[in-house]
């Protein structure tokens, strides 16, 4: 089939062997399938190609329309803008002139608010000033109190000090709310004791017994205790050295026919009165068994009132006939005045009248006086001299 060269075998495959020929003949149909292959895809391609010009053209066309509607829409974009800058250019000169203009009446009323934040504040530190004048005094007067605390701390300590502060308050209280003679301090007893203080009471009946020599040593020790043991030991040594005070105030001021059957135990503390009340009943209860009264420094003001107004009844007994006679004399001027106010009654009715008349005869001048003044001819003839309005007669009359 093939000749020459092309008849030569190239390979063995096998048994069979190849030939030359068989070779490029299967490598010309590769090639013309190759060329074909390629035409196909050429065709394709240029047609490809073609489409692809077409929509290139028709895009091209669709952007030169898009580009022009973007070139339009700029420029009336720009227009717009430019006319906006105008109008924001305006807008911006008249913002500038109202925010000048805010700021001018800011600036003016910051002037004032700091003209008036100055003068108050100007005001407040001579307030402060004052007040800390006034504070520099009241701590002045602070320190001299603390000073009066610790004279006072000082009195306390002293047993026989204290006994005299305890006299001078009762006895300040006494001076205060009775009159002299109704009281006396230190008055001697027939059984040779001597309490503080005698109130006398009206109608001859017996006085009364003020003792104020209150026992502070174990209250002081109750107030001082840090431990529990302590406080209950001082409070025990309290509750027995305040219920002997109380007998013993009972056994010697309370006799009979010679003083009152209840006596006053003076304490002189609010404070330790009400704590005696609070946690020692057991001794106020003592207290009232034995007629023995605890008083604070405002019960013995209240009881001393209560004395007074019982000795200012029985001076106004006393004074009663006194009393009603100066009422019967007073009845005496009322009765007395009242006459004399009716005739001075009378009196007046009769001035009225000769003013009334007075009155009339002023009118009468004053009518003549103005028909002289208008020479008026067709006046009636004038009374002769002598002669008078028979009003005025009667009126005379009358009075």
């Amino acid at each position: 089939m093939f000749e020459g060269p092309l008849a030569e075998p190239l390979f063995m495959l096998g048994t069979r062997a190849v030939l030359v020929g068989e070779v490029a003949l299967a490598a010309a149909a590769v090639l013309v399938v190759l060329l074909v292959v390629t035409l196909m895809a050429l065709r394709k391609a240029a047609r490809a190609g073609l489409e692809a010009e077409l929509i290139a053209a028709e895009r091209t066309e669709v952007l030169e329309e898009r580009i022009g509607e973007l070139l339009r829409v700029q420029s009336e974009t720009s227009g717009r803008l430019q006319t906006m800058a105008e109008v924001l250019g305006s807008r911006q000169s008249d913002l500038a002139r109202l925010v000048g203009e805010r700021l001018d009446g800011l600036g003016h009323r910051l002037g004032q608010s700091m003209a008036e934040t100055t003068k108050s504040t100007h005001a407040n530190l001579t307030q402060l000033n004052e007040r800390l004048a006034v504070i520099d005094r009241a701590q002045d007067t602070i320190a001299k109190l603390s000073g009066h605390v610790l004279a006072l701390e000082k009195i306390f300590a002293d047993k026989q000090t204290r006994g005299a502060f305890g006299q001078g308050r009762m006895e300040a209280i006494v001076r205060d709310a009775l009159p002299n003679g109704a009281y006396e301090f230190q008055a001697t007893l027939s059984n040779g004791t001597r309490p503080d203080c005698l109130v006398r009471l009206s109608n001859g009946q017996p006085p009364l017994a003020i003792d104020a020599k209150f026992p502070l040593e174990a209250y002081n020790r109750i107030r001082a205790a840090d431990r529990p043991e302590l406080a209950k030991a001082a409070e025990t040594q309290f509750r027995r050295d305040l219920g002997k005070h109380v007998d013993d105030i009972s056994a010697r001021y309370l006799i009979p026919g010679e003083t009152q059957d209840t006596a006053f135990l003076f304490v002189p503390s609010e404070s330790v009165f009400a704590e005696i009340h609070e946690r020692f009943e057991d001794i106020v209860a003592r207290a009232g068994a034995a007629r023995v009264v605890i008083v604070s420094p405002s019960l013995l003001v209240l009881s001393v009132q209560v004395v007074q107004a019982i000795l200012r009844d029985e001076r106004m007994r006393e004074q009663a006939h006194i009393v009603q006679a100066e009422v019967r004399r007073l009845v005496e001027d009322v009765v007395r005045l009242h006459e004399r106010t009716l005739a001075l009654q009378k009196h007046i009715a009769q001035a009225a009248g000769d003013l009334d008349m007075i009155v009339v005869s002023a009118d009468k001048i004053r009518r003549r006086g103005g028909r002289i003044e208008a020479l008026d001819l067709d006046e009636p003839a004038v009374a002769p001299l002598g002669s008078s309005d028979p009003s005025d007669d009667g009126r005379r009359a009358a009075s």
